[in-house]
């Protein structure tokens, strides 16, 4: 099949395909006129692609464990070297959303604080009139947007 059925095939357009060759996660032979051809394998290799990219794995990480990849979800073998680099990998991404729960906690506690206070204590923006901020020669704007 050719780039364009595999790519209505699997819900992936084009370039992403092209980009996964580049990346040496997919294959594609080279019919006599140039165009990539992939055959029945090819689908289920998109998908597993895709699963593992939406897991948060990169490119790299793909490339070394999609030739153990079995299915569609798909299932990984348990070399302790890549167990290892996923656990860590899991690790950043606990902290990373550890920060973000306590930066949305105090943009909350902020935003509570400012609708308790009232318009009474605080001009609106609107008639705050603040000094402008050039971000582009000719052209101003306000330092709060």
């Amino acid at each position: 099949m050719r780039i364009g059925e595999l790519g209505r095939r699997t819900g992936v357009n084009t370039h992403q395909l092209r980009y996964y060759e580049a990346q040496g996660l997919l294959e594609a032979d080279r019919g006599a006129n140039g165009y990539r051809e992939y055959d029945e394998r090819a689908v289920l290799r998109v998908r597993q692609i895709r699963h593992l990219l939406g897991a948060g794995l990169s490119s790299e990480d793909i490339a070394y464990v999609l030739p153990c990849a079995v299915g569609e979800a798909p299932q990984l073998p348990g070399c302790p070297e890549w167990l290892a680099a996923m656990r860590s990998r899991l690790q950043r991404l606990d902290e990373q959303m550890e920060r973000l729960a306590r930066s949305r906690d105090a943009l909350v506690d902020y935003i509570d604080a400012a609708g308790r206070t009232g318009s009474e204590s605080h001009p609106p923006f609107d008639d705050a009139d603040p000094e402008p901020v050039s971000i582009v020669p000719g052209r101003e704007r306000s330092p709060l947007i």
